[in-house]
């Protein structure tokens, strides 16, 4: 793939992962495939009919499946809503969805308390099988190689928002290890600016039973899928905690907003990003 000079890289290597503290017996982690593989059954059986015939109930379906698969794979899910939005929760809600980024996991957790349609690198739609599904649950595709091409899918991930669509999107540009993170770029922002739409802050962490940062979800480094996927299952007792900030208005600076939203997902006094580096222990 050709890189441009503001191409998303990120710090985190195969050294900031970690085994689990606690490993999930053998017995527990063939368990977790099966359950895995049965409710993937049943999603794919239950889906066409959910959108077919009872389109209102999309929304509840999204966030059911979304717990469903995160249960099947040991993970428990804890939301702080902190929105103070006064809605009924079978009501979806739309806006900019921004979001650190660690791992594939990262879309389910956020999916359990407002499902949304994501922006995800545009190789995601070519993969066989997995792509028909994006494109059905209408994931937006961005080359992340293409500058040229930019503009145009921030235009469309406004017109999902000006539709009233929630959009999730990870402004750091790639995965990082959940104890360290990257600056969120601003291109993004600029959609809920053209749409007149609000800016949705989420922090994604996952910890052990102990309380402890588990660094086993990331995607990064030389890992595939699978790789991330065998850690996951090896873990004992793993909790992913979704953190809804207030809703932020867009101001007419998308790069102060980038900064500001960046502030609240991470709980930084300050913009500058933290880096594997800094990190102790």
């Amino acid at each position: 793939m050709t890189k441009h000079a503001w191409y998303p890289v990120g710090e985190c290597d195969d050294a900031c992962v970690r085994g689990p503290r606690r490993r999930a017996a053998r017995t527990r982690q063939l368990l977790r495939i099966g359950r895995v593989l049965a409710v993937l059954v049943v999603l794919a059986l239950a889906a066409p009919v959910v959108w077919r015939i009872a389109p209102q109930r999309r929304h509840r379906f999204s966030r059911w499946a979304a717990r469903r698969v995160l249960a099947a794979l040991g993970v428990a899910v804890v939301v702080n809503d902190r929105r103070l939005i006064d809605t009924d929760p079978r009501v979806p809600i739309g806006g900019l969805i921004v979001a650190n980024h660690v791992s594939f996991l990262d879309i389910l957790a956020i999916a359990t308390l407002t499902p949304a349609r994501f922006v995800a690198k545009s190789d995601v739609l070519d993969m066989p099988g997995f792509g028909r599904l994006a494109r059905r649950i209408g994931v937006i595709g961005v080359e992340r190689g293409s500058l040229r091409r930019l503009p145009g899918t921030v235009e469309r991930v406004a017109d999902a928002l000006r539709d009233g669509a929630a959009v999730a999107v990870f402004p750091e540009g790639t995965t990082w290890c959940g104890a360290a993170w990257g600056r969120f770029r601003p291109a993004f922002i600029g959609a809920a600016h053209a749409a007149g739409a609000p800016i949705m802050p989420m922090t994604v962490s996952f910890t052990e039973d102990d309380g402890y940062h588990c660094s086993a979800p990331a995607f990064i480094g030389d890992d595939s899928p699978v790789d991330t996927l065998r850690r996951i299952l090896a873990v004992r007792s793993l909790t992913v905690t979704v953190t809804a900030h207030r809703v932020q208005l867009p101001t007419p600076d998308r790069r102060a907003d980038a900064r500001a939203a960046q502030a609240v997902v991470f709980g930084e006094t300050a913009g500058a990003a933290r880096t594997p580096a800094a990190l102790v222990g």
